[in-house]
């Protein structure tokens, strides 16, 4: 094991990292997935069975119609769509007009079962964000194993044929990562501006693909990308590498001032990653939060503080990275 000699993230920050007023609403459905990617860090896969609960969708479902205030219902897994609840849920948020973000893996409309996903997504005018880690197929395949870059074109075309990429109500956003290292020689993710220009003049070339926004999402050293850089020997100085492009500027634009992630047993976390390592939320009573507890008191408003992890520093370094990519 290596030793980690960083400065705890909390000690970087000049005051407390505090709630927003909260308006997103990050859901990880589960971990069934019907890939299993070698960055992922929910270390999903086709052997996964942990899901959302019938009991736990509804609590969620109630969740949704009681505050007004949430926006964007943010469906996430594993796979999102092969988890229990994935329907109920977006049908619930639509209903009560809040955005519909679903993480899709664009490879899962092939699957046995799920042909009707891309209809199904534009007759609710689900905004996808769908995982592209790079535009040439070597690389894709490599990080999400063989033959996903060809089914992930086929699925793009699908979607720009339905009209999403064009049509102003089906957004259709790309996700950038960069591949994992192998020595430590570093690099955050290229800017995020020029890197989609080349996205999307490469596929519209060779493919005829639009879509609307890369996003570049920095690897941060939770699960499977832990394991895989603790293999390499690199856990420790990737780390040191994230602290040392800290940007204070990123601060006030962190996805997770104004957003809760809910897991499938309903426990609340202030970002997935913590989830990923049961850091949960607490409470100004230093209570763990949970979405009985939120329906309790009829308040999203609830955390003192956010939790920090050393991993922090791979969402402010640089440009600082988000689930909507680039915070800068």
């Amino acid at each position: 094991m290596q030793t980690i000699s960083i400065t705890p993230f909390k000690n970087k920050l000049n005051s407390p990292l505090t709630k927003k007023g909260i308006t997103v609403l990050q859901i990880n459905l589960g971990k069934r997935c019907n890939l299993a990617c070698t960055h992922c860090h929910v270390e999903a896969s086709p052997k996964r069975t942990e899901e959302l609960s019938p009991e736990i969708c509804q609590q969620l479902i109630e969740l949704i119609h009681k505050f007004p205030e949430i926006k964007i219902v943010d469906l996430t897994g594993g796979a999102p769509e092969m988890n229990y609840g994935f329907k109920p849920l977006v049908e619930a948020a639509r209903a009560t007009n809040k955005q519909v973000i679903v993480r899709s893996n664009l490879t899962i409309y092939f699957v046995d079962g799920f042909g009707d996903l891309p209809e199904y997504f534009a007759q609710h005018q689900l905004r996808i964000v769908a995982s592209m880690p790079c535009y040439l197929a070597d690389n894709v395949d490599k990080m999400r194993g063989y033959g996903v870059f060809d089914h992930s074109i086929q699925a793009l075309q699908w979607l720009n044929k339905l009209g999403y990429g064009k049509e102003p109500n089906l957004i259709l956003d790309l996700v950038y990562n960069p591949q994992l290292p192998t020595s430590e020689k570093f690099s955050l993710a290229p800017e995020q501006t020029n890197l989609e220009r080349d996205y999307k003049m490469f596929l519209q070339e060779h493919f005829g693909i639009i879509f609307n926004h890369l996003f570049t999402i920095t690897n941060l050293p939770v699960g499977r990308t832990r394991m895989h850089l603790e293999r390499k020997k690199l856990y420790a100085s990737y780390l040191q590498f994230l602290e040392s492009h800290f940007n204070n500027d990123t601060i006030d634009h962190l996805m997770c001032r104004d957003q809760l992630s809910i897991d499938y047993l309903g426990n609340v976390y202030d970002c997935d990653f913590n989830q990923m390592i049961n850091l949960p939320a607490k409470t100004v009573n230093d209570e763990t939060l949970t979405v009985t507890k939120l329906l309790e008191t009829g308040s999203l408003d609830l955390i003192n503080e956010i939790q920090t992890a050393p991993y922090c520093y791979g969402c402010t370094a640089g440009c600082g990275s988000s689930c909507g990519g680039a915070l800068i």
